[in-house]
């Protein structure tokens, strides 16, 4: 006898669940730019002055201040875009770049710690929160 697999069912979201994933890749955009504004911020400072931020003192990852500002001002410009490309296209591309340089940025913030605590950790939990909004839209999949 040959045994027949049942139908599949599609999978069923709780109610709201698509529309807090629907807000959140927007709030993510806006978020983007909001933390390529802190990068650029962060960029020129360290850039300007060497003695902006403080110095840890036996860190394993002690760099260069200024060399530090440049890549958080570039990082910082490339945010910025990503979240910009994400409220504007919302397509599936925009959506990959902001996950990667999220977490180029994530990890860039939790190097800088030491540098300054407050402001890597508002960074690392905007990442965070980038990261997951923009992972779990699936809105945008079935559009095309």
């Amino acid at each position: 006898m040959a045994q027949t697999a049942a139908p599949r069912t599609p999978h069923v979201r709780p109610p709201g669940t698509a529309s807090w994933a629907r807000g959140g890749t927007i709030f993510a955009g806006i978020l983007l730019l909001v933390d390529g504004m802190l990068g650029v911020v962060k960029g020129i400072a360290g850039i300007i002055s060497n003695n902006a931020y403080t110095r840890p003192g036996n860190y394993v990852y002690s760099y260069n201040v200024n060399s530090w500002g440049w890549l958080h001002l570039g990082l910082g410009v490339v945010l910025a875009l990503a979240g910009l490309a994400l409220l504007t296209t919302g397509a599936r591309w925009a959506r990959m770049v902001a996950i990667a340089i999220a977490a180029l940025s994530l990890i860039a913030n939790f190097i800088w710690l030491p540098f300054q605590p407050i402001w890597a950790i508002v960074s690392i939990a905007i990442d965070t929160f980038v990261i997951w909004a923009v992972c779990t839209d699936r809105r945008r999949e079935t559009m095309g």
